[in-house]
C-alpha cells in the first residue's frame, strides 16, 4: 500500500533532481564497473564482478523507492493553509517549561528533516507532539526521556 508523502515545491525538486543524478550518472557507472569486471575472465571466482552486481542491485532498489515516493508525492500549496493551529510547513516557535529555552521549527516531510537549518519531521516524536495545536497550547510530548512539555508561542508559514 502506498503512502502519500507531502513536499514544499523545493523539495520535491530536490527529489526529482536526485533520482535524475542516480539514473543518468549512478546507473551508466554501474554498469560500466560490471563490464569491466566482466572482461577480467572467469566469473564464478570473480569477486569484483559480485560486488559490482551487488552495488547494481541496491542502485536499482533505491531508484525504484525513489520513484514510488515521486509517484506519491503532492505539493502543499501554502497559501492554502490555516495558521491557527500546527500542519505541515508550520513555522512553529516553542518554549520548552523545563529550562524555558525557545526554539523555532519548521515541520516538513521526513525526506526533508534537517535539524541544522531547523526543519524537523512531522513524523518525529516532537512534530506528531506539535501537530494540531494552537497558540497557547500545551504539547506534551513523550520521548525516550520522558514527557517533555512545550508552550506554543507562535505560528507562522
Amino acid at each position: 500500500m502506498s503512502k502519500v508523502s507531502y513536499y514544499t515545491a523545493e523539495g520535491l525538486k530536490k527529489l526529482r533532481e536526485e533520482l535524475n543524478y542516480l539514473k543518468d550518472i549512478e546507473r551508466p557507472k554501474a554498469s560500466q564497473a560490471i563490464a569491466e569486471a566482466r572482461d577480467k575472465g572467469d566469473l564464478s571466482e570473480n569477486a569484483e564482478y559480485d560486488a559490482a552486481k551487488e552495488a547494481q542491485g541496491m542502485l536499482e532498489m533505491k531508484i525504484s523507492k525513489m520513484e514510488e515516493t515521486l509517484a506519491n508525492a503532492r505539493v502543499i500549496d501554502e497559501s492554502q493553509l490555516d495558521t491557527s493551529k500546527v500542519l505541515a510547513l508550520s513555522i512553529v516557535k516553542i518554549k520548552n517549561q523545563t529550562n524555558g529555552m525557545e526554539m523555532t521549527y519548521t515541520l516538513v516531510a521526513e525526506s526533508e528533516a534537517d535539524l541544522a537549518s531547523g526543519k524537523i519531521s512531522v513524523n518525529s516524536p516532537i512534530g506528531k507532539g506539535l501537530l494540531g495545536k494552537s497558540v497557547g497550547d500545551t504539547a506534551e510530548i513523550q520521548v525516550p526521556s520522558g514527557i517533555m512539555k512545550f508552550d506554543i508561542l507562535e505560528i507562522s508559514r
